[in-house]
C-alpha cells in the first residue's frame, strides 16, 4: 500500500513537472522516479530476505525434527 501510495505520488509530480518541458525539469522528474524505483526494490528485496530466513528457519526445525526420529 505504501510503495502504490509513493509510486502514485511520484507519476504525479513527474507528470506535472514533464509538463514544464525543460530538460532539467525532466532530469529531475527522472531522478525522483530513479529514486522511487530504487526504495520500492529496496523494500522489496528486505521482504525476500526476511521471507527467505523464515523458511531457512523452518528448515531447520524440519530437519532437527527428521534427526529425532531417525534416531528412535
Amino acid at each position: 500500500m505504501k510503495k502504490s501510495l509513493a509510486f502514485s505520488f511520484v507519476v504525479a509530480a513527474s507528470l506535472g513537472l514533464a509538463a514544464c518541458g525543460s530538460n532539467e525539469t525532466n532530469n529531475a522528474a527522472n531522478d525522483a522516479m530513479n529514486a522511487a524505483n530504487d526504495a520500492a526494490n529496496a523494500a522489496d528485496n528486505a521482504m525476500n530476505a526476511a521471507g527467505n530466513a523464515m523458511n531457512a528457519a523452518g528448515n531447520a526445525m524440519d530437519n532437527a525434527s527428521n534427526s529425532v526420529d531417525n534416531a528412535l
